[in-house]
């Protein structure tokens, strides 16, 4: 039992536990390694702003001047998409399920190796600025404009969910952390430019690492060592053999985990622009694609820190889980339970985490923000106003950035009013990102493949996506609303999982038909939608 002064991590709500009325309360320590990361990432935003060329270039703002080594690019690419929803996600995921998710590794290697060889080397040779240019060079301006256009969409519906799931569940005033962090990260995106987004990237993946090994590290040593806990998720039946069963419909298995986490990873890392403006912004191709070999061990580290932290999880409250207890509401919030459990007699340690997840946060969205701006710009402006001068052209690329910021925030706003049904449709528009995948394979293997035929098949892909999406959402809806926060995974690009993963949780009989569609596992989305575009 814990005693009732233990601190929750909610502070702007209250949990009954015994009879009485805890809040959670982080120390002066905590609070000033917090400020700290967002004084880093300003810094550095403003840093900048004011050295090298001072931005005054499209360039420069929206490609750091093609002047970044792999290093930095590679930690970029990690950070982007290793979101604070994949930092609460993996624990959760493991604690609940077990390290079956772990075989999501297995996708690493060809869902970075096929980028590295394939996507790079085209993308890079044509000294793009936007990865939608290639559309227009292939087929024409029409589709080039309706790849911008689902890109724009997707970005917008999602970071707004990936602010939400950030830092809904710090346990901070939550208006205070939306201003705090989505002006921070306006800043230094805006004045900075793609520069200081790599570069604080950079910074913000020492933290996360740093918050996740310190938890690991200290509720290991809590729970008796590694060894033991080891022994607890043993017993437990924590730790998952390889599953071949080929079904489809099965939620996790090492083919949906393996195979359709490859197509997955293709549709970040090869054809998305937050990710291609990145290998874009690398001094030579050799420097891109080796930046694409570094993320794989890197990638490798993140998703065994989460299944370790998961199974350090369990080996301190095994079966009896705060969730059940009622101490918490949802699986995420359990992560940040454990984290203050863990950290209670060390201060400073739990604002090391909190800044690791608003790290997680910061990386995407300015991330986020920065590939808006320069597709908007290169591809809906420029084309239209050949003669803008380079001066105004600029000014214009940091006013975008800014104006995206500021979306973030006004959406933020909408989904903390709407609630948890908005989320969800969030979480169902990050699908689109497999439709982009098939149009861009479309285009690089389907020589015979013409304009109409590519617009046919974003629209068909994207129907086919909704379609599946939604419908096993409604479906699902009545058996599964009491468990609709089970788990988040963290699957970067693809928020599709914070709402399809616990859609298939209860145990039915086997579907058949338009139900077999959409008991689809949500791993498989992505090489559906993309074949759908190329069929």
């Amino acid at each position: 039992v814990l005693p009732t002064a233990f601190p929750l991590p909610f502070p702007t709500t209250s949990t009954v536990i015994m009879g009485d009325v805890v809040r959670m309360h982080f120390t002066t320590a905590d609070y000033v390694i917090f400020t700290l990361l967002l004084v880093a990432s300003a810094g550095i935003g403003l840093f900048y702003a004011f050295s090298g060329g001072r931005q005054r270039t499209t360039q420069e703002f929206l490609m750091a001047d093609r002047s970044m080594s792999c290093l930095p690019v590679s930690l970029s690419l990690l950070a982007t998409f290793q979101s604070a929803v994949a930092i609460l996600g993996a624990p959760s995921e493991v604690y609940t399920f077990g390290t079956q998710y772990w075989f999501l590794g297995c996708s690493y290697f060809l869902g970075l190796l096929i980028p590295a060889h394939v996507f790079i080397p085209i993308l890079y040779r044509l000294r793009l600025s936007s990865a939608y240019e290639y559309l227009e060079l292939r087929f024409n301006k029409t589709v080039r404009i309706c790849g911008t256009v689902t890109f724009i969409f997707q970005m917008v519906s999602m970071f707004a969910s990936y602010f939400l799931c950030s830092i809904g569940v710090t346990g901070f005033d939550l208006w205070g952390a939306v201003l705090a962090m989505g002006l921070v990260c306006t800043l230094y995106t805006a004045l900075g430019g793609l520069k200081a987004v790599i570069w604080t990237d950079v910074f913000q993946t020492v933290v996360m690492f740093a918050g996740q090994l310190a938890v690991i590290v200290v509720g290991a040593n809590q729970a008796g060592g590694m060894a033991e806990v080891w022994r607890k998720a043993v017993n437990g039946s924590r730790i998952s053999g390889l599953d071949l069963n080929p079904d489809p419909l099965e939620r996790h298995t090492f083919w949906t985990l393996g195979v359709g986490g490859v197509f997955l990873m293709l549709a970040l890392y090869g054809v998305n622009q937050a990710q291609v403006q990145r290998y874009l912004s690398a001094r030579t191709e050799k420097e891109a694609v080796m930046s694409c070999y570094v993320v794989f061990p890197c990638q490798q580290i993140v998703l065994c820190l989460g299944c370790l932290m998961g199974l350090v999880m369990f080996a301190r409250y095994g079966e009896d889980s705060p969730l059940d207890k009622g101490y918490v509401k949802t699986n995420d919030q359990m992560v940040l339970y454990f984290v203050m459990d863990v950290f209670k007699d060390l201060p400073g340690l739990a604002g090391l985490f909190v800044a690791c997840l608003f790290s997680g946060a910061l990386s995407t969205i300015s991330s986020a923000f920065n590939s808006l701006a320069t597709v908007t710009m290169e591809d809906l402006i420029k084309p239209y106003f050949p003669n803008m001068t380079e001066a105004k052209a600029t000014l214009l690329s940091k006013g975008l950035a800014l104006v995206y910021g500021l979306v973030c925030l006004a959406m933020a706003y909408l989904a903390s009013i709407m609630g948890s049904v908005l989320q969800a449709a969030f979480s169902i528009f990050g699908m689109v990102g497999g439709p982009l995948l098939g149009l861009f394979c479309l285009g690089m293997f389907f020589p015979w493949a013409n304009s109409t035929g590519a617009v046919v098949g974003l629209v068909a892909g994207l129907a086919m996506a909704f379609w599946i999406g939604i419908g096993s959402f409604v479906m699902r809806m009545p058996d599964s609303l009491p468990a609709l926060n089970a788990t988040v995974l963290p699957l970067f690009d693809n928020m599709t999982t914070a709402a399809m993963t616990t859609l298939v949780t209860a145990t039915k009989a086997k579907p058949s038909g338009v139900e077999a569609l959409y008991s689809l596992s949500y791993m498989w989305y992505s090489a559906h939608n993309s074949t759908t575009v190329v069929v």
